[in-house]
This record gives structure tokens, C-alpha cells and sequence, in this order.
């Protein structure tokens, strides 16, 4: 990039709009070429294409977005361990070390040298939730090793080859070998396109690496994220959050936002101590979902990369939830860290009225694990991800069902019933979920799940807000708790382990959001739309009113 070019922000949009394209081109390949459903319908997975530092230029804009703002760190520790000299073309390093990596061991990062005119000039960088990794998967675990396997940096790939040793121990000790197998090609295929892609990019410009192309886009974002944070009066902003946690250990956040000129400090100082529950969150997902929450917040249309973030910092005291101690276990770290949005939204709702969300019945988000054989004896294991309803903000309700502050998605019914033998009964909005407003929260939803085989399945729960609702803001209402009940009405608690029967069904009932202002000023043909609608009606005791609210308030006002 010429010094004329790098100036010119046509010029620099087009080029980096490309290379996005290219992370986007090789998010679809994974997820095309992907072996679980966890990547190919639910989005558990990120693509980065970075410099030779290891600095994110270019993110895909599906997926998981809080996972690309840890790839520049771990990339960085990836070459402490694998100095740049020492990488060939078509080496492969993975890892899912939760404290440099992305926060538990199922997400196994693989990170990829770019070459071009022989010269290391960056690099591309994957992270994707793997559909086994060993150990036990729920809460009862009591430290990081047996909650799975332990990869720390290891050559996967060296010029191009597969190192064997590393692959087979790393199957030996997974319970769907063929599963995790394919995920990993899938990443391998998406570096391979993206490499191509970056490549044909420095061809058609004729530049020799992303030096100068990075230093422009950094300084872009960089200046764009600091002058939102300067528009912030100075100060020190608290909340706190409690959440159910784990066994007799609530979950108890303490939360300061310091603004000082274009810097933010994010500060988790008086928070629960880590447990011996998997609830804990390592200091980068920390991180990674406090940066992310307030990035969207104060700087929404600029593209992210390394640069949306040097204005940031974020520090916890070690030993505590938000930065437990190695080996702590963390499989279920995202009920905590998905927390964390929450309490930076309500820090600053005195400083953003108008711009926070109340809290999301997705914060954090409710996973149900199913496990067992078929009735010809295959073993099979589904993660379902499901979305709850989003916080409603000032101006507009909150969003029935969309994931927030993570971005994954529960996929088509149809692809999970395929990939086993459990049958989808129903699928439903949860009426009178959403916490009632001058905005209303976003509903929830009931997914009702049967085993039809001879079999008994195992179900593992991770899930919270069973006992705390996601809150309102300004005068909003808590949405809806979220809970798990059996056909014959005995609850399931949401971190457990359990067996669903031969025959038996049971219904997940996902958190609504919380509402925002004073529900006495709710327009009447906005209550008239949710009335007609179904989406007001009380929650019953089960979690379900026996009706669907199946017409929108857009529809019913017509």
C-alpha cells in the first residue's frame, strides 16, 4: 500500500471490505465442510485474518464476534512458543488452554502461517467448539482436568503434513472421534481459502505484506472507539449483578467502568471467588465479553479489529470468578462471563439512558447437552443452543429469541433430528416471558424434546436465571426465569445431570428479557398488538401457557 492509498478511505474501504470477504469465504467453508452441528447450525466458531504480529485486520462477520478480539493475544503467545523464524508453510498450531485460548476446553484454536513471495506476512486464525473433548461434561467436575483434554500450542500440521502422534492421542481420548476429526479439517479448509484469498489480495495490489494496510485500519478503529469514549463524561460508573451460580456458591459481580479522556478501565474488583464449580471465567474470556459488550455500545458501525481494542482495559483480582487460578474448572464459563454485559450496561445507564439494553435472558445463555445411543446401539451426542429474549432498550422492545451477548444460533430442527435420534415436538415463543415496559423484553421460547428410542439419554443442563430473571432497566420489569420440566412435571434444576426416560419428554423454557421503562406508559396499541398477539399472557407454572404466540404485534396491527 502506497502512502496515497493508505489515506484514502474509498481506497482503504474497498481493500479491507476484500479481505473481510476473505474471512467470510472461509467461515463458509467450514461451516460447509464442518462434521457437527455445533459449527454447521449453531455458529460456535470464529475466522481472523491477521499481520505478522499477529494483530486482527479482518474478521468474519458470522460467528462468534467477543471470540476474534482473543485471537491477537493468543497468536502472540503462540509465537513466544514458535518464534517467527520457525514457521513453514502449511503449519498448523492448535490449542484450547482456556487461559490463552477462549476460555474452555472445547473451543480448540488453530492458528496458520501466510506466506507470499516467501516472507512470513501474517496470519489466519481459527477458534471452533469441538463436539467432544473427553472428560465430563457438566458441573460436577472440580477442576480444569476432568472436564477433558488439555492441548497446550502443538503443531497439528508441519509443511503441510499431519503430525500423527499429535492426532492420535488427541482422538484416543474423545468420545466422537470422527466428529472432532472433521471439525478440525473443517478449520484446516477455512485457513486454506483464507490464505488463498489474502494472497491473491497482496498479488492484485502488488504489496508485499499488510504492514502498512494494518497500521491504516488499526489507527481507524483505534480513533473511532477513542473518540466514543471521550464523548463520555469522566468518571467511575458501578453496578452489581448476582446470578443462581453453582451449589451453595452464588454468583456475585461487582462492576466499575472508569472513564478517563479516550481510555475505558473495566474493573471486576470485590467479585465472588473462584469455585470449585465450572462456572469460573479466565481473565482473556473476561476480557473478551467486557470489551465486546461496550465496543457495540459506544462505536457500532465501525468494522472491529486489534485497534477497537487499545483503548480498553479489563482487570480482575486472581482468584476470583472473573480470573480463577489454573486449574480451575470452567466448562460452563460463559454462565458468568456472559454476565458481564450486564453489568457494564448497568454501570452506564446513568451515562447512556438512551443507548443501554436492559438485561438479555440469554446472559448467559441456557446449552443442554444429549448423549446416548441409538436404538441400533450408535452412540450419538447433540449440544442444543437456543436463544432467550434480548433486553429491551428506550426506544424499541427487545428481540424474541436472539442470542445476546453471544452470537450463536440453535440451527434448523430438522439438521439436530437428522444428526440423532431425538424428535423436536415443538418449538415455540414463550408468552408473557418478555418483562413488561414501556419497551417490552424480548420473549423466550419452549422447545420441547422427546426420546422416542428404547434407551434411556443423558441430558446435562448448564444454564442459570432459574432463580434470578434478567432484570429491567428504568423502571422495566425482570423477564421470566428459565427452567427445565419433565413430562410428568418434576423440574430439572439447570446444572445437572440427568436421564431422560425411554419415552419421556421434557420442556426447556428459555429466560425472557428484561423491560425497559415504566410499563404504565406503554402506548395502547402497543399493549393492544401484545395482547392480540399472545405475547402477554401469563406464564404458567410449567413454564408454558398451552398456546403459541404465533402472530406478530406488526401483524396485529394491521
Amino acid at each position: 500500500m502506497t502512502a496515497t492509498t493508505a489515506v484514502d478511505p474509498i481506497g482503504l474501504e474497498v481493500r479491507w471490505d476484500r479481505l473481510a470477504a476473505a474471512t467470510d469465504e472461509a467461515a463458509s467453508t467450514m461451516l460447509r465442510t464442518a462434521a457437527s452441528t455445533i459449527i454447521r447450525e449453531s455458529n460456535d466458531y470464529t475466522v481472523v485474518l491477521m499481520d505478522q504480529s499477529g494483530r486482527t485486520i479482518a474478521e468474519s462477520r458470522a460467528g462468534i464476534p467477543a471470540f476474534a478480539a482473543l485471537m491477537s493475544s493468543l497468536t502472540h503467545l503462540v509465537l513466544q512458543r514458535f518464534p517467527a523464524g520457525e514457521w513453514q508453510d502449511g503449519d498448523s498450531v492448535i490449542t484450547n488452554d482456556p487461559w490463552i485460548a477462549t476460555g474452555h476446553l472445547p473451543d480448540i484454536a488453530m492458528i496458520t502461517p501466510l506466506f507470499h513471495r516467501d516472507s512470513l506476512v501474517g496470519f489466519v486464525g481459527t477458534a471452533a467448539h469441538s463436539p467432544d473433548i473427553g472428560g465430563i461434561a457438566t458441573l460436577e467436575a472440580t477442576d480444569l482436568l476432568a472436564e477433558g483434554v488439555l492441548i497446550p500450542p502443538l503443531r497439528l500440521f508441519r509443511a503441510g503434513r499431519i503430525e500423527q502422534g499429535v492426532k492420535d492421542l488427541l482422538l484416543a481420548n474423545v468420545r466422537l472421534a470422527d466428529q472432532v476429526w472433521g471439525d478440525l479439517e473443517a478449520q484446516a479448509s477455512a485457513h486454506a481459502v483464507c490464505r488463498r484469498r489474502a494472497q491473491e489480495f497482496l498479488a492484485d495490489f502488488d504489496e508485499g505484506d499488510f504492514e502498512d494496510f494494518a497500521t491504516a485500519v488499526h489507527a481507524l478503529t483505534d480513533t473511532a472507539m477513542r473518540k466514543a469514549i471521550a464523548a463520555l463524561p469522566d468518571g467511575v460508573y458501578r453496578s452489581s449483578v448476582d446470578a443462581d451460580g453453582a451449589g451453595d456458591h452464588p454468583t456475585h459481580l461487582e462492576c466499575a467502568v472508569v472513564i478517563r479522556g479516550d481510555e475505558v478501565e473495566i474493573d471486576y474488583s470485590g467479585s465472588s471467588r473462584q469455585v470449585p464449580f465450572a462456572t469460573n471465567s479466565t481473565l482473556n474470556y473476561t476480557r473478551a465479553y467486557s470489551m465486546y459488550p461496550l465496543k457495540i455500545l459506544l462505536d457500532p458501525a465501525t468494522r472491529t479489529n486489534w485497534g477497537s481494542y487499545r483503548s480498553m482495559q479489563v482487570s480482575a483480582p486472581e482468584g476470583t470468578i472473573v480470573n480463577p487460578k489454573f486449574p480451575a474448572p470452567v466448562l460452563a464459563r460463559h454462565l458468568t462471563g456472559h454476565l458481564l454485559s450486564c453489568a457494564v450496561y448497568q454501570a452506564l445507564a446513568s451515562a447512556l439512558p438512551d443507548r443501554v439494553i436492559a438485561d438479555s435472558g440469554g446472559a448467559p445463555a441456557l446449552r443442554v447437552r444429549f448423549s446416548g445411543h441409538d436404538d441400533s446401539g450408535r452412540p450419538f451426542g447433540l449440544m442444543l443452543f437456543a436463544n432467550a429474549g434480548m433486553g429491551a432498550s428506550a426506544s424499541a422492545d427487545g428481540l424474541s429469541t436472539t442470542a445476546f451477548p453471544t452470537n450463536s444460533g440453535v440451527g434448523a430442527i430438522e439438521a439436530l433430528e437428522v444428526s440423532s435420534p431425538l424428535r423436536f415436538v415443538r418449538k415455540e415463543l414463550r408468552p408473557g416471558s418478555g418483562g413488561q415496559g414501556r419497551r417490552r423484553g424480548g420473549l423466550g421460547q419452549d422447545i420441547e424434546v422427546h426420546n422416542p428410542t428404547d434407551r434411556p439419554v443423558e441430558m446435562v443442563l448448564l444454564g442459570d436465571r432459574e432463580r434470578h430473571p434478567a432484570l429491567g432497566m428504568a423502571g422495566g420489569q425482570p423477564g421470566a426465569v428459565a427452567q427445565a420440566v419433565l413430562a410428568a412435571g418434576e423440574r430439572v434444576p439447570l446444572k445437572s445431570i440427568s436421564q431422560l426416560a425411554p419415552g419421556d419428554s421434557v420442556v426447556i423454557s428459555f429466560a425472557g428479557g428484561g423491560g425497559f421503562g415504566n410499563p404504565e406508559d406503554r402506548e395502547p396499541g402497543l399493549r393492544a398488538a401484545d395482547e392480540i398477539a399472545g405475547y402477554t399472557r401469563p406464564v404458567r407454572a410449567n413454564g408454558t401457557d398451552g398456546a403459541t404466540a404465533r402472530v406478530s404485534a406488526e401483524e396485529a396491527r394491521l
